[in-house]
């Protein structure tokens, strides 16, 4: 369904961008369409063609596109001026509200991306803890900063290599990658290091490598390991703030962390994010304290308002927005296992909340080390057919799909007869 005009546009892309996109995970063959609008759940091409969206901007968008209460108060503060390089009143009123939904945060300072509020809430704690070390767990993603862009090294529990060209390996020296959901692990590696390490940064669910859910306790554990040490807990809520409970993972699993950072969701279709946790681990930000951070655009007025509408609407809605949200991820959730079963192509589908993702393997998936042995051919043309049948979701086994509010009983319907399809189509293909 992607056509002439999208490829043309590839073509004067690559000429002037990396691959011919601004993100790499919105590439995929021959090239991806380009969008020219997008309205409740469905996206537009420039070739005209719909589809119904469940990558919903990698999860930042929960109520729609274009919802229209955040579109009417984006346009009445545009009005007003985009930047003033000065406080607002509605700074105040939406750090309020963020500290009102999010049960770790007494002090919050709003930046404008993730990778932002993951770097500085590691700074933060490595200067209120005056250690060096980092924990960061295999499979989760924190941002494109030196620190945590790395790989486990030779060993199951060594010091990290860098994951990138163009990060030195000193850089990387003070980070340990230890593997999700391995309390065993996690035990040995505190105590040989556990006085050194300022701060354990964790995706509380794992959404950056496909869907993986902790296992029972494994969240409660790794809190009471990382007290013991006087290590910083920091839970990377980018993806699962606002989006798995308003209170996030913290409330889902009612595991309360130091830290934790906020974006996508809460940012309402605008650039914005946010780091926050105990005051007495906030107060070391400058201009009161020593660890610097600053932006010219943090607290942007039109993105403060927007994140501020989200929230009104999810604080006055919540009964009815995350009931709904999960039923209906329940509903596609067992449609895509039961048509994958009736195919007899092996399978794990995963789901929480208003997230999900299928592995093509006949193995429980738990870590990063088990989804690596997907079916990344059959991943492939599944979204591939399912492009063809007008439903787009993110083009890698490695990302998460989900739900907005927007999604109605139609798009459901043909999502699923759309799997029927496109799993259909997989057999078939894997058989010849």
């Amino acid at each position: 369904m992607t056509g002439t005009k999208s490829k043309q546009l590839f073509e004067r892309a690559k000429k002037v961008l990396p691959g011919g996109v601004n993100s790499p995970v919105r590439a995929f063959d021959p090239y991806p369409f380009f969008v020219q609008s997008a309205q409740g759940s469905k996206m537009y091409s420039v070739d005209e063609n719909s589809y119904i969206d469940y990558c919903m901007a990698y999860g930042a968008i929960l109520l729609g596109h274009a919802q229209p209460d955040i579109a009417v108060a984006v346009q009445n503060q545009l009005s007003k001026g985009s930047l003033y390089g000065a406080p607002t009143e509605r700074e105040v009123e939406f750090a309020e509200l963020i500290a009102k939904s999010s049960p770790c945060i007494e002090m919050l300072r709003l930046v404008n991306s993730g990778t932002e509020a993951t770097m500085h809430a590691i700074r933060a704690a490595r200067g209120y803890t005056a250690r060096k070390k980092i924990i960061k767990f295999e499979g989760c993603f924190h941002g494109s900063h030196d620190s945590v862009l790395v790989k486990a090294g030779s060993g199951a529990t060594t010091f990290a290599a860098p994951n990138s060209l163009g990060i030195p390996e000193e850089t990387t020296q003070n980070t340990i990658v230890v593997p999700y959901n391995n309390v065993e692990m996690l035990e040995e590696v505190m105590k040989r290091e556990g006085n050194d390490v300022a701060a354990a940064i964790i995706e509380p669910v794992l959404a950056n490598v496909g869907l993986i859910l902790p296992k029972k306790d494994y969240l409660n554990d790794l809190r009471k390991i990382t007290y013991a040490y006087g290590t910083v807990l920091i839970f990377d809520e980018i993806i699962t703030g606002f989006r798995l409970a308003l209170g996030g993972a913290q409330e889902y699993f009612h595991v309360k962390p130091d830290m934790v950072t906020l974006g996508k969701v809460l940012g309402g279709g605008f650039p914005l994010a946010a780091f926050g946790g105990k005051r007495e681990i906030m107060q070391n930000i400058s201009p009161i304290g020593k660890v610097y951070q600053a932006g010219t655009f943090s607290g942007n007025p039109v993105s403060a308002t927007a994140g501020y509408t989200i929230l009104r609407i999810l604080h006055q809605k919540k009964n009815e927005v995350y009931p709904m949200l999960e039923k209906n991820c329940v509903e596609l959730s067992k449609a895509l296992a039961d048509t994958a079963k009736r195919y007899k192509i092996p399978a794990q589908v995963h789901n929480i909340a208003s997230m999900w993702q299928i592995f093509f393997t006949d193995q429980q998936v738990t870590d990063y080390g088990c989804a690596k042995k997907s079916d990344i051919q059959m991943f492939t043309a599944y979204f591939h057919e399912l492009l063809r049948q007008g439903i787009f979701i993110p083009p890698s086994q490695f990302e998460t799909c989900f739900l907005s509010t927007a999604h109605n009983g139609e798009d459901l319907k043909h999502t699923i007869e759309a799997f029927d399809k496109a799993l259909g189509k997989a057999a078939k293909e894997k058989t010849n």
